[in-house]
C-alpha cells in the first residue's frame, strides 16, 4: 500500500493547474477545507471551475479564492447566502459565470460522475428556467429532465481523521459532499485533524476508502469559517 500523507497543504495542491475543475467540499462551513483552499490561493492556479454547494462567506476560504480572481465558473446550489459578499459582485460584473443546480441534483450529478454514470433523469427543475435547453422525457406520465454526471480534476475535502493509506472518517455532518467528491475527482486531497498509522481506524467506520484518496495532509487545528468571518479576517 502507498503512504499518501504529504507534509503540507501547499504540497498537497502544488499540481493544481490553470483551467482545472476543482470540487470543494462543505455545506456552509461544515466540512469546508479552509487550509487547502488558502494553499490553493497561494499556489496561484487560475481560470478554475469550482463545483461546490455555495460560494463561501466573508473573505476567507472559497470566497477568498473567488476574490483573488482565480475562478472563472462556479457550479453550485446556493451562490448567495447571508455572508456571501464576494460572488454577487463578480457575477454581476461578468467576471465569474454561474451554473445553478438544485442541491439534490448537484449531489446526484457528483455521485453519478464518481459511479461512472454519464447522465440520469430527474423531476427536479422541470418547467423552470433551469430546464431550458435540456432534454426531457416522460416516464409513467411524469416529465423528467436529463442531467449529466459531474467529474473533476481535483477535490478538496475536509475529514476528521485518516490513516496513511488514505482511509477517511468525518465529523458528523461534515461528511456532506466529501465522500462523493472523492469518488468523482481524479485527484482527491483530504485535510484531516489527525493522521494515524494503518490499523488506527476501525475499518467498520471508514466512510471514504483510501482507494478514492490521492493525498492526505494533517491540519491539527483547522480554521472555522464562521469564526474567521466574525473576526473580520480576510485572506491573504
Amino acid at each position: 500500500m502507498i503512504n499518501k500523507q504529504v507534509a503540507s497543504a501547499a504540497q498537497a495542491v502544488a499540481d493544481v493547474f490553470d483551467g482545472a475543475t476543482v470540487m470543494v467540499g462543505g455545506f456552509g462551513e461544515a466540512g469546508s477545507p479552509i487550509e487547502l483552499i488558502h494553499a490553493l490561493i497561494d499556489q496561484g492556479a487560475t481560470d478554475l471551475t469550482v463545483v461546490s454547494n455555495n460560494t463561501g462567506s466573508g473573505e476567507v476560504g472559497l470566497a477568498a479564492l473567488l476574490k483573488a480572481g482565480r475562478v472563472s465558473k462556479v457550479v453550485c446550489s446556493f451562490p448567495r447566502t447571508a455572508n456571501s459578499t464576494v460572488f454577487p459582485d463578480l457575477y454581476r460584473s461578468g467576471k465569474t459565470t454561474l451554473e445553478l443546480v438544485p442541491q439534490g441534483t448537484l449531489a446526484e450529478r457528483i455521485r453519478a460522475g464518481g459511479a461512472g454514470i454519464p447522465a440520469f433523469y430527474t423531476p427536479a427543475a422541470v418547467g423552470t428556467p433551469l430546464a431550458e435547453g435540456k432534454e426531457t422525457r416522460e416516464f409513467d406520465g411524469q416529465e423528467f429532465v436529463l442531467e449529466h454526471g459531474l467529474k473533476a480534476d481535483f477535490a478538496l475535502i475536509k475529514g476528521r481523521m485518516a490513516d496513511t493509506f488514505g482511509n477517511v472518517i468525518y465529523n458528523k455532518t461534515a461528511r456532506n459532499f466529501g465522500p462523493i467528491m472523492a469518488m468523482a475527482a481524479r485527484v482527491a486531497i483530504v485535510q484531516v485533524e489527525e493522521v494515524v498509522e494503518p490499523g488506527g481506524i476501525d475499518p467498520e467506520v471508514v466512510v471514504t476508502p483510501g482507494l478514492f484518496v490521492a493525498r492526505v495532509v494533517a491540519v491539527a487545528n483547522p480554521s472555522h469559517e464562521s469564526e474567521l468571518v466574525a473576526a473580520g479576517v480576510t485572506y491573504p
